[in-house]
């Protein structure tokens, strides 16, 4: 009776952790949709012809990223990707770059 308990305590981690995973792929991918969709919808308004105005103040530049989680945190990341693209929830595609984005 305990290792059927334990067994399923391991598939429920496991199942959790692939699902905060694929929630987080997911969440991405939406908003990335979502810009691609905004940015398509201003290229089609029409331009309106812009006025003189006075010289603007030049934009801040962007700060720097935060540095990411350390390197465990970085290997169960890939780990966890790694899993997602063997069961088949992400792209050959959507791997590299999630890969890219992890390692930076």
């Amino acid at each position: 009776m305990p290792g059927l308990i334990r067994g399923v305590a391991r598939t429920a981690v496991i199942a959790g952790t692939a699902t905060a995973v694929s929630n987080g792929v997911s969440r991405r991918q939406y908003g990335r949709w979502e810009k691609k969709a905004q940015q398509e919808q201003q290229q089609q308004q029409p331009q309106q012809p812009q006025q003189p105005q006075q010289a603007a103040p030049p934009a801040p530049a962007p700060a720097a990223a935060p540095a990411t989680g350390g390197m465990d945190d970085k290997i169960e990341q890939l780990k966890q990707l790694g899993e997602l693209h063997q069961q088949g929830i992400l792209t050959d595609e959507e791997f590299a770059a999630q890969k890219a984005k992890i390692l930076g």
